[in-house]
């Protein structure tokens, strides 16, 4: 499938999608959001692929937020099926049962931020900037943000940097907790693929029955995350994975995993 507005890149068991709208600063508009659903499904069902890195075009932006220009004129309907469109999208994204990592080259604004945020975790670069700046155009966020960013970083200053529209620098986003590491601009995607791989290199069954515990568990109370974490961890010994994974560590050799 060709995209107008996203690059999708597959290779070594890792894809990697890149906001392409470098005029906009890789804003999202409707056309956008759609093909990022059409390649987070493709990325879905595609056998070969056990990882997606998402990252912005160009060395200014990951995303710098939803297209103003196009969200302008529109009624309140309207409004409330582009906000609908983003959280499905969104959604889509952090439900994928593959990890899913930002690598966040520049401004991560509004709906860019809540496109890192989606995400399994974020790498930043040092000219990463990250803000949800809503309250500052007279509307609120609408892809999530009023939602994980608390869950991210806590209630309290999630409020503040809802309620001010401030926008932080990767350092600072990085001490509150909405980054996990920060790094030279030249060296993010290196950054993030080193990641990718140490990732890669586990038994990838229960890497996706982790992120399924934890996205499941999240949301529920602790009795009931706790039966959704006991399934997990049962359903590993069903596993050619858990077989392999426990005899290398008894044999004192490297793992060979199949995925099965």
């Amino acid at each position: 499938m060709q995209f107008e507005n996203l690059i999708l890149e597959k290779q070594d068991r890792i894809a990697t999608i890149y906001i392409n709208r470098p005029k906009a600063l890789n804003a999202l508009n409707t056309d956008t959001l759609l093909e990022l659903k059409d390649a987070v499904n493709q990325i879905k069902t595609d056998d070969s692929i056990d990882l997606l890195i998402i990252t912005g075009s160009g060395d200014k932006a990951f995303v710098a937020g939803a297209d103003i220009a196009f969200m302008q004129n529109l009624t309140a309907m309207e409004g409330r099926a582009f906000g609908a469109l983003g959280q499905k999208v969104f959604m889509a994204v952090e439900s994928l049962e593959k990890p899913v990592i930002a690598a966040v080259n520049g401004f991560a604004l509004g709906g860019g931020c809540e496109l890192a945020m989606c995400c399994d975790f974020r790498i930043a670069s040092t000219k990463a900037r990250f803000g949800q700046p809503e309250v500052g155009l007279g509307i609120t966020p609408g892809f999530g943000g009023t939602q994980r960013l608390p869950r991210l970083v806590g209630m309290g200053m999630a409020k503040q940097l809802l309620m001010t529209a401030d926008i932080i620098g990767a350092q600072e986003a990085k001490r509150i907790g909405l980054v996990n590491e920060v790094t030279e601009p030249e060296e993010l995607i290196n950054t993030v693929k080193n990641i990718a791989e140490r990732i890669l290199s586990k038994g990838q069954l229960a890497v996706r029955l982790t992120k399924a515990a934890v996205n499941e568990g999240t949301q529920a109370d602790i009795n009931r995350a706790m039966t959704i974490e006991a399934d997990a961890f049962g359903l590993c010994f069903s596993t050619a994975d858990q077989k392999e994974g426990m005899n290398a560590f008894i044999e004192k050799r490297k793992p060979e995993f199949t995925g099965k």
